[in-house]
């Protein structure tokens, strides 16, 4: 199981990014997904949470601004990123608790994606 994601770039202060992130392998089902982000210097911190049925929760500061939304027919979540500033700087990383098919259900994380904000 890999998940791959992309969409990061730099962007100015305003702007937007759409992130995506697709897993691939033996899937039996996937359960939460979710988008992290990492800082220079800081901790990873949960941005957003979806789970099967499509319900989602935000962190304060992205609020209003970001969305998630997941495919599950192409087992791929997205991150829509409006009115972007220097504070949401950071990698960008997906996460997924995925079952495989074997039954074995373990989180997987994917290689992150660089999101620069210019003021």
């Amino acid at each position: 199981v890999q998940l791959q994601a992309s969409g990061g770039g730099l962007v100015q202060a305003g702007g937007s990014l759409r992130l995506s992130c697709a897993v691939t392998g033996s899937i039996r089902k996937i359960d939460n997904m979710a988008w992290y982000r990492q800082a220079p210097g800081k901790q990873r911190e949960l941005v957003a949470l979806i789970t099967t049925s499509g319900a989602s929760n935000y962190r304060d500061s992205v609020k209003g601004r970001f969305t998630i939304s997941r495919d599950n027919a192409k087992n791929t979540i997205y991150l829509e990123t409006n009115s972007l500033n220097a504070e949401d700087t950071a990698v960008y990383y997906c996460n997924a608790d995925v079952v495989d098919s074997r039954g074995r259900r373990q989180i997987y994380w994917g290689q992150g994606t660089q999101v620069t904000v210019s003021s």
